[in-house]
């Protein structure tokens, strides 16, 4: 068992008093048998009131409101996490899948059809060359081998950037610049595996150790695809590699845009300005 402790805060200044209209907090990891919260602290200023509830993909969503006007937000959250899925690799894909191509059972299906919908694209456009690039028809393959092919091919040819605007590049921006960020890198992903047929979706949340050399932590972006016997499987198009015991999952959906960690607007027209800070420590 592994022990974190994550500390999050994320600060608004704006240049007069406005309104603060409600906004929504997805800063909570999501528990299960691999993951627990032991502690939980969420400190906001101005102070609001919140409400918590689960959304339709099960995460752990608060709104809080905010009854005074003013000139700066700060939302700190401090949480300690248990972790127990210390081996990413220990898993059995069912006999079915095993090999692509293979069909989703038809119960499996209907669930999972919105995470295999695809957007169609032109099949001389960069991104249908990309795609064929890393599976011809008729090549027998394991299904877990394809799937990192695809996430160490992305790897290979995105530079990664640290991008602090709003918003995820399409596919095709990312392969004609080759470089984005997590968030574009995980999309890219999301739009290849589904593809070729796979269930897919985007997660955010923190990671332990990232790409910037000396940083602590960060918030960050990946992608899962459902495997038949294994079930939701973590693949980081960043680094190429498996999630494993530094990823900490906090939202999942079935679009990037979907989930940002605070979404919010104000009344007001005042500018404004943002500072991040996030640290993921391990605890004895």
């Amino acid at each position: 068992m592994k022990r974190c402790i994550i500390n999050h805060r994320t600060e608004y200044t704006f240049s007069g008093s406005v309104q603060l209209l409600p906004h929504t907090l997805r800063l909570r990891p999501r528990e299960g048998h691999e993951l627990r919260i032991e502690r939980s602290l969420l400190n906001i200023s101005p102070n609001a009131q919140l409400q918590w509830h689960r959304d339709v993909a099960g995460n752990s969503v608060a709104i809080a409101s905010f009854q005074t006007t003013s000139s700066v937000l700060v939302v700190e959250s401090e949480i300690v996490i248990q972790q127990y899925d210390q081996s990413p690799l220990n898993f059995v894909v069912s006999l079915n899948a095993l090999y692509y191509p293979f069909l989703y059972d038809n119960d499996d299906h209907a669930e999972l059809l919105p995470f295999m919908e695809a957007k169609p694209f032109p099949v001389t456009d960069g991104l249908s060359d990309f795609v064929a690039e890393l599976w011809h028809p008729n090549e027998k393959i394991q299904s877990f081998a394809l799937l990192m092919r695809i996430n160490q091919a992305i790897y290979n040819r995105l530079t990664y950037c640290r991008r602090e605007e709003p918003g995820v590049q399409t596919p095709l921006e990312s392969l004609n610049c080759n470089s984005g960020s997590c968030r574009d890198a995980a999309n890219l992903f999301l739009v290849v595996a589904r593809r070729l047929g796979f269930a897919a979706r985007f997660v955010s949340g923190y990671l332990f150790t990232t790409l910037a050399p000396g940083d602590p932590g960060s918030t960050h972006a990946w992608a899962e695809v459902f495997l038949p016997g294994a079930g939701w499987k973590g693949f980081d198009p960043s680094s190429g590699l498996v999630v494993g015991p530094d990823y900490i999952s906090v939202a999942v959906a079935r679009l990037p845009e979907s989930v940002p960690p605070i979404e919010g607007a104000y009344v007001g027209s005042a500018t404004s300005s943002m500072s991040v800070s996030v640290s993921v420590a391990a605890l004895e």
